[in-house]
């Protein structure tokens, strides 16, 4: 593809992703998106094959990159502790969101919706990230590095705290006066899932040496 040609497309999703944010996909012609784009309406349908075919790139080109990340952070053997490789999962994740944030609101938005494409993502992308979280929280409790507990609620309060501030960005801003999508607000959220971490999932030190000498695991 040449780089005009890519530009254009790139021109057109960019626009796609404005209006379907604001007005929501069905609220959203395809003229509209070309308007905005300043394209030729036609050029909607040849890059993507309609409206339709530009929610499905969008929606799986984000969770390609997103999942990326996840596993590039997973499959890497460089990390002391399980926590540590976690963390630095989580920070890899928040900070592919804030690169691009309304695409991130609309295709979160967009996966609360039932449809055969929301139903077709979870089985391609949302199961290995359910995957990956669940294999940390028992890597991390067959170390006795993590309390044992329920794996599937560790993984939906973590997965809600990843997305919540990009699903929830106007709520934050209008109620808590606070700016999601700066670079500091991530700083300390990310800090607050390190201290949730340590209060609720890791087993403490004097726990651990105590597990260590022959201490019974709490049980599930």
């Amino acid at each position: 593809m040449t780089n005009v040609r890519m530009e254009t497309k790139i021109q057109i999703a960019q626009a796609a992703v404005q209006l379907f944010t604001n007005q929501g996909y069905k609220g959203t012609s395809v003229r509209q998106i070309a308007q905005k784009a300043n394209v030729n309406i036609a050029l909607v349908s040849y890059h993507f094959g309609g409206k339709q075919g530009l929610l499905e790139e969008l929606i799986s080109s984000f969770y390609e990159g997103y999942i990326q990340k996840i596993e590039t952070v997973y499959s890497s053997y460089s990390f002391s502790t399980v926590k540590e490789q976690l963390l630095v999962m989580i920070e890899h994740v928040l900070h592919y969101q804030l690169q691009q944030p309304e695409l991130s609101r609309f295709v979160h938005r967009e996966m609360t919706l039932d449809s055969t494409l929301v139903r077709e993502v979870m089985t391609t992308y949302l199961t290995k990230e359910k995957f990956v979280y669940d294999s940390i929280f028992e890597k991390g409790m067959k170390t006795r590095e993590f309390i044992r507990q329920p794996v599937m609620l560790l993984t939906l309060q973590l997965r809600n705290l990843m997305i919540m501030p990009f699903l929830h960005p106007l709520y934050i801003a209008e109620v808590f006066h606070a700016a999601p999508h700066d670079p500091l607000f991530l700083t300390s959220f990310v800090g607050f899932i390190n201290k949730w971490l340590e209060q609720s999932v890791c087993v403490r030190q004097e726990s651990r040496l105590g597990q260590a000498a022959g201490a019974p695991l709490l049980p599930l």
